[in-house]
């Protein structure tokens, strides 16, 4: 064949704007020949295939183009294209494969191991259900197929997090009544959890677990292997739906920080970009998380700002600030990740981190105990830094701690993903740590209320009264802002969105 008459499929994609999936889907229907796969030569590094093309396909995609602006499906397409289909000749000769080969370097997807850095399939594109879970097994991103196939439902319009947890989806009536044999799908999403969830905790699991579906889940959990985290896991699952119609898949799972990728790829479906996908799992997990669903979820917000920062940074040689702060952030960082705070943004030179509910853990008292810490460790950095550099200025940080129940999403650039939630919830609790001076915590009595009992008995709070001109300290008690601020008409209008919260202040606590 000439080649002249060939086409890549990096130029038919390029030419007509069609998507790896489509293409792939063209290539099932047989409205397309399957691609001339070889190897590109010894003239090109990082590829090991390439695939090629009649150029003839171009007015047949025309072809497809013209009869769904006329109405008809793919099958209908795809039967007329067939009854006429050409005959295409893929036997190169040597010559004219090589000369082929020069034309591009793009393959029509590598194997997984070859390790090319492109990803061409992208989540966007992907033609089979699939999913994201984070460890407590709340779906953080879904696409339609997967709500359409797999949980007869729209799951990414449910705001809250918590209700999106499989499964309790799984044990709900538009899962049970759209498939006979929903209790194996249970089963086989049922090993992951014996990696993270002792027998006797199942309770946790999620908000609302009843008795019976515990009693279940118990029996799956002695009858389950359980699943490795190290490496991808694959099973097959045969779906059968009400109407008695099979839908067998291969499952494709993999572990990641942030929670587990579920790929429901039908059996007879092509494989080789899927498998490239898979394997390129920083990829993968990128871009999931920009996709990531906004949830409305309970969350602890803590605000830590430097106090007189920009003072400090006055009094300091450019080299002397930057340095303090990278030390000092660095120095606090293993007491965030210990409570498991997730970094926020946050404007100048203070830090947000968001602690948010799950389960089997007392949010509130993780962001307490972290502030706690905080103090602690920031006294002795600051007696360090003042032996060190000889520095008379004392370092505070002060606090502000909140609690509510806010949108939390994803916000993606160019290089990198930053977490952020959004309302007063943060508002708050940056203005409390504006409120704070030397190195107090402050917050609010919303947070205090819904403590444990038995974690609010483990911490000290209260508010400084000032009596016959003594400071008298009183426990378990609060004081809205407005009235801790006095008669200073300056600092309380810059504190009049919360002049009326009642607040108290943590002095310390055992954590």
């Amino acid at each position: 064949m000439d080649t002249n008459q060939m086409i890549t499929s990096k130029e038919l994609l390029g030419q007509t704007g069609l998507s790896r999936a489509t293409l792939n889907n063209y290539i099932k229907l047989g409205i397309l020949p399957r691609p001339l796969v070889r190897n590109p030569g010894p003239g090109v590094k990082g590829i090991k295939q390439i695939g090629f093309f009649p150029v003839s396909v171009l007015d047949r995609l025309k072809l497809v183009k013209r009869y769904k602006r006329q109405g008809g499906t793919m099958e209908e397409i795809a039967r007329k294209l067939q009854e006429n289909a050409p005959v295409f000749d893929f036997q190169l000769k040597k010559d004219e494969l090589t000369e082929a080969r020069n034309k591009d370097t793009s393959a029509i997807g590598p194997s997984p191991a070859s390790g090319r850095p492109g990803l061409t399939l992208t989540i966007e594109d992907m033609s089979f259900p699939s999913f994201l879970v984070n460890h407590n097994f709340e779906i953080e991103w879904i696409n339609p197929l997967a709500e359409e196939h797999i949980f007869n439902r729209p799951v990414s319009k449910i705001s809250e997090l918590e209700a999106r947890n499989i499964f309790k989806l799984f044990f709900s009536w538009e899962f049970s009544s759209h498939l006979k044999n929903w209790q194996n799908v249970i089963a086989s999403h049922f090993s992951f959890v014996k990696s993270r969830l002792p027998k006797n905790h199942l309770r946790n699991l999620y908000q609302g677990i009843s008795d019976s579906e515990i009693r279940f889940l118990e029996t799956l959990y002695d009858d389950e292997t359980l699943v490795s985290g190290e490496s991808p896991h694959s099973t097959t699952l045969q779906l059968v739906k009400k109407d008695g119609t099979l839908a067998p898949y291969q499952v494709h799972s993999m572990y990641f920080r942030e929670g587990i990728f579920f790929a429901y790829v039908p059996v007879n479906a092509m494989v080789n970009d899927v498998m490239e996908m898979l394997s390129q799992r920083g990829k993968i997990i990128t871009e999931l998380l920009k996709h990531r669903m906004p949830s409305l979820v309970s969350l602890c917000v803590l605000v830590a700002d430097l106090q007189n920062s920009v003072k400090i940074s006055a009094e300091l040689l450019p080299e002397e600030y930057f340095e303090l702060i990278n030390q000092l952030w660095k120095n606090l960082q293993g007491t965030f990740d210990k409570y498991d705070g997730i970094y926020g943004k946050h404007a100048g030179d203070g830090m947000l981190y968001y602690f948010i509910k799950k389960p089997s853990t007392s949010y509130i008292m993780n962001a307490m105990c972290c502030a706690l810490e905080i103090k602690k460790k920031m006294k002795e950095f600051n007696h360090e830094w003042k032996r060190r550099k000889g520095w008379l200025n004392d370092l505070f940080i002060n606090i502000g701690v909140n609690e509510g129940q806010e949108f939390f999403g994803a916000v993606s650039s160019s290089s990198h993903i930053e977490f952020t939630a959004l309302g007063d919830s943060i508002n708050y609790a940056g203005r409390l740590s504006d409120f704070a001076r030397f190195g107090s915590i402050w917050t609010t009595k919303n947070v205090i209320s819904k403590l444990r009992h038995e974690d609010m008995s483990h911490i000290r709070f209260g508010v400084y009264r000032t009596q016959n001109d003594r400071e008298i300290f009183i426990e378990n008690s609060f004081s809205r802002v407005i009235d801790l601020l006095g008669k200073d008409v300056q600092k309380s209008s810059k504190f009049m969105d919360i002049a009326t919260v009642p607040v108290t202040e943590v002095i310390e606590g055992k954590c």
